[in-house]
């Protein structure tokens, strides 16, 4: 069995004392002293790995930020929403955030700490005696990819940031000296970029052995170049007139109002690259045949998330709080035994379950797509028993890999069939689960094992190969409308997935660059629903001001059957153009009075 770095910490030790200044009032949290830290290779190793644990743990959604950088970006966005009024992902729906919110603090001083410790493990790396000049260029290498990855992290919440360089400011150094200015954008990018490109080269293409898995790698620091390039090219950073006014005190413009197709360029050639390269040697799509060694694509989309380490991850997260999420994964299931019972208290909107397409790879409000309104299924499906909802039968396999639906059996059948009940009074209803159950009528599935929902030691899947497909496509049909790798990187992934492709019989491939852009758009959502990645997608496309601002739907769980089935409002969602970043914690702007607030804030 693959294993995985095992993320540890050193306890701090040594405290210092200063003036308050922010971001950079903090000393390395794993940081015994300098002589002790690089004393010894285990020692050194050690703070290293808890670099590495600001790697987001970003499936751990009900207390976002903290120590481990967990994410909201599947209840904060137009997928999901989570039952407890206590997660700050529902905080952020209605609007009710500001620069003094906890999250907001934590992920500036989360991974700035990691870009502090970085530099400084760099620095000091060849300290450490009794260990290979091999090994430390390693180490040093990771850190410095560790530390631009952590440049993107910020750039995609709080747009263009304070670049350190190499710099390292004492903990204690005077206010005077940490009066610093946002850099661009563009440099924040270009930093980022040219980082990730020199340091790949140091890299090594796979894990050394089992017990490497986790460690950075050429592709995981060439896929985040890619990425950041994307995210430079994107609508919300390429042309958004409504950034023009964010400038430093200097009158510096830290985003380039006027589009430039040139940075659409720029991010297909690096994903281009990093395909020519990688494909299908390294990395490629995860492939999974049924009990009769026929290809199923409803256990290949599955099983993707359940089979460690397989050739289509790119980052994981070994160590995270998978526990946490399957509970709320796992529906009420009154009765049953601990193991198969869960709040699932994270539900999916109605707009998401209407995202997925149906078997015939139609979207299901296209002609001829068969999609039903109505009525119930008088016969069994490969995916569904007689007597579901008739719009959920007839559904693309990603739809029952991704969707725990009233009447669906559950995974875990190890003291046999479970169907979960989501009706009211249903085993995982309303009034069944007192402070536990679903609050769209539509439970999240993606990524839930087959067992056992008290599990953690399973990786988590933060990067994989079908990201960098989609990513391509949408990157080369901005560039070089017209051409054909979009829709070919795109049918690469249905029919991984099972459905037909674009230019079957039934399917004609999307005429024109805006009907390309459309079907690429889908298929993100579906393929990648409930990942983490539309909470991002929504805002770099600058779209999110219609997606994630007015009514959500979902299912009327206050009643039972038919009542339930009724599709109402569950909320009320707020999103204005201020949301579309960040703001800076108050007390770095406050601290800094070079440090400009985002628009809005």
């Amino acid at each position: 069995m693959k294993k995985a770095i095992y993320i540890t910490s050193i306890l701090l030790l040594v405290q210092f004392s200063s003036c308050k200044k922010g971001f950079l009032d903090q000393v390395p949290n794993d940081r015994l002293t300098l002589d002790e830290t690089f004393a010894n290779r285990q020692t050194s190793e050690k703070f290293l790995n808890n670099i590495y644990n600001n790697i987001p743990d970003e499936f751990g959604q009900r207390n976002p930020g903290g120590d481990r950088n967990a994410g909201l970006w599947t209840g904060g966005s137009d997928e999901a929403e989570f039952l407890w009024g206590g997660v700050q992902s529902n905080s952020v729906n209605i609007g009710n955030w500001d620069a003094t919110s906890g999250f907001v603090n934590d992920y500036w001083r989360n991974y700035y700490r990691g870009i502090r410790s970085a530099t400084f493990f760099m620095a000091n790396i060849d300290k450490v005696p009794q260990m290979s000049q091999v090994l430390k260029d390693q180490y040093r290498a990771e850190a410095r990819a560790l530390r631009a990855m952590f440049y993107f992290y910020l750039v995609r919440l709080y747009g263009p940031v304070i670049l350190m360089g190499d710099q390292i400011i004492e903990p204690d150094a005077p206010a005077s000296e940490v009066q610093l200015a946002r850099s661009s954008m563009d440099e924040c990018i270009a930093y980022i970029t040219k980082e990730l490109e020199e340091v790949a080269a140091q890299l090594p293409v796979t894990p050394a052995n089992d017990d490497s898995y986790g460690r950075i790698t050429q592709g995981i620091a060439l896929a985040f170049r890619a990425q950041a390039l994307l995210l430079n090219a994107s609508p919300l950073f390429n042309g958004n007139a409504d950034l023009a006014g964010l400038q430093n005190r200097d009158g510096k413009q830290l985003i380039n109002s006027s589009f430039d197709a040139g940075k659409w360029a720029a991010a297909a050639e690096a994903y281009k690259s990093f395909i020519s390269k990688y494909v299908p040697g390294t990395y490629d799509l995860f492939r999974k045949n049924d009990a009769d060694g026929k290809y199923d694509p409803y256990l290949s989309c599955r099983d993707v998330f359940l089979t460690d380490w397989n050739k289509e991850v790119i980052l994981a997260r070994p160590e995270s709080s998978l526990s946490a999420r399957q509970y709320e994964m796992t529906p009420y299931h009154s009765g049953y035994a601990r193991d198969f019972k869960g709040s699932g208290a994270l539900g999916a909107t109605q707009g998401q379950v209407d995202a997925f397409f149906m078997a015939n790879g139609k979207d299901i409000n296209d002609t001829g797509s068969g999609y039903l309104t109505t009525g119930f299924a008088e016969k069994a499906t490969k995916y569904t028993k007689a007597g579901i909802y008739n719009q959920w039968v007839g559904r693309e396999p990603r739809f029952y890999v991704n969707i725990t639906y009233n009447g669906s059996t559950w995974l875990n059948t190890n003291e046999g069939e479970i169907t979960t009940e989501l009706y009211n009074t249903g085993n995982s209803g309303k009034a069944t689960g007192g402070n536990d159950y679903c609050p769209t009528g539509y439970i999240v599935r993606k990524a839930m094992g087959l067992g056992n929902w008290d599990v953690s030691r399973r990786p988590v899947i933060l990067y994989r190969l079908a990201n960098i497909f989609l990513d391509y496509a949408e990157a080369i049909n901005e560039a070089e409308p017209g051409s054909s790798e979009a829709i070919k990187y795109v049918n690469l992934i249905r029919e991984r997935a099972g459905i037909p492709i674009y230019g079957s019989a039934d399917l004609p491939v999307p005429g024109g660059q805006s009907q390309v852009r459309d079907a690429i758009r889908k298929e993100r959502r579906s393929e990648l629903a409930f990942e983490n990645v539309r909470f991002f997608d929504t805002r770099r496309w600058k779209i999110a001001e219609q997606t994630d601002n007015g009514p959500m739907k979902g299912l009327d769980i206050g009643k039972n059957l038919p009542g339930f089935l009724n599709v109402i409002t569950f909320e009320t969602r707020v999103f204005t153009k201020r949301h579309y970043l960040f703001p800076i914690p108050s007390n770095d702007v406050n601290v800094d009075a070079e440090l400009i607030q985002n628009p809005g804030w």
